[in-house]
């Protein structure tokens, strides 16, 4: 059977199974640009997305720094949130129960500043019904090591993920940032401490001046930069760490469009998050969804794990 233009007709199968999850397809909120979807569900259908990534929680509710705090640059913006959060138990008690009634699966992105502090977030979410993965931000200064970030040193990132991990027995998916020197050291030493699914990348440690005043433009001077400038750099990274670690890899980084996701699939990963584009069009994520069945077909590809890894090297 044909259609129009002579193209033939097909189902494009989109669902995917990374980790012990099952998606309907392979597009996913990132955490901190989606809220708790609650503020997003009057402007679409978030049961249409793969999966729902919550904003960071932390044990306690968390300020954040003082404004500024974003900053639009070429290509992208410079965030300066600071992490803040409502804290798990009003999350719990607030959030969870509209998560609850969705079909989409709710993955619950967490840090600490210290390792004990991890394992007990992790323990508490294994009691919390409605709740189907875990994320790890791992870029976040550990107090312990003078504020070193625990992405930044194999030996902390695997410490932080063992800890989770024994306290867990949901699926586990580790964010990697990319501001180190080899990022598949980091994978590799996550991977061996009990990850299920990688994602990455975070965003990269960026700033912006302000001439008038010759101050930071960011009231905490740096920033994490994200969107479209940094794709090149996340695709790079996602090409990498997919090629030496044996778990189900998630790309980050600049998505805005259907044929993004198809670059991040075909370099390696075998889902994807949509961050700073919901800032830019807030049904971005279901716009991707929607063009990702004609990519596809394009690709004559009639299954979307076709195309997982089958970037064509010299």
């Amino acid at each position: 059977m044909t259609g129009e233009g002579g193209q033939q007709s097909m189902t494009v199968n989109l669902a995917v199974d990374i980790g012990g999850l099952h998606l309907q397809n392979p597009v996913m909120t990132a955490s901190g640009t989606f809220g708790y979807a609650d503020e997003y569900a009057q402007l679409m259908d978030v049961n249409r997305l793969g999966a729902i990534i919550v904003k960071g929680l932390s044990l306690m509710p968390a300020r954040g720094n003082p404004p500024v705090r974003i900053v639009e640059t070429a290509c992208g913006m410079l965030n300066a949130i600071g992490l803040e959060n409502i804290g798990l138990d009003a999350f719990v008690h607030e959030k969870l129960p509209f998560l609850r009634r969705l079909k989409t699966p709710v993955i619950v992105n967490i840090y600490g500043k210290t390792v004990a502090e991890y394992g007990e977030l992790a323990a508490r979410i294994n009691d919390i019904d409605g709740i189907a993965a875990v994320e790890v931000n791992i870029s976040c200064p550990n107090v312990r090591s003078g504020g070193l970030a625990f992405g930044t040193d194999p030996a902390a990132a695997a410490a932080v993920v063992k800890a989770v991990r024994r306290r867990i027995s949901r699926p586990l998916m580790v964010k990697l940032s990319p501001n180190v020197t080899d990022i598949t050291a980091i994978a590799g030493a996550v991977e061996d401490a009990g990850a299920d699914i990688i994602s990455l990348i975070n965003t990269l440690s960026g700033m912006a001046v302000d001439l008038k005043s010759r101050r930071p433009k960011l009231a905490n001077v740096l920033g994490g930069l994200s969107g479209p400038a940094i794709k090149p750099v996340a695709l790079l990274m996602v090409w990498r760490v997919a090629k030496c670690v044996h778990i189900p890899v998630v790309g980050v980084g600049g998505i805005m469009t259907a044929a993004d996701v198809l670059e991040f699939l075909l370099v390696g990963a075998a889902a994807v998050q949509v961050g700073t584009a919901s800032f830019i069009n807030p049904r971005a994520a279901v716009d991707i969804i929607d063009g990702l069945e004609k990519g596809l077909k394009e690709m004559g590809a009639a299954d979307v794990c076709e195309i997982v890894g089958g970037l064509r090297v010299p």
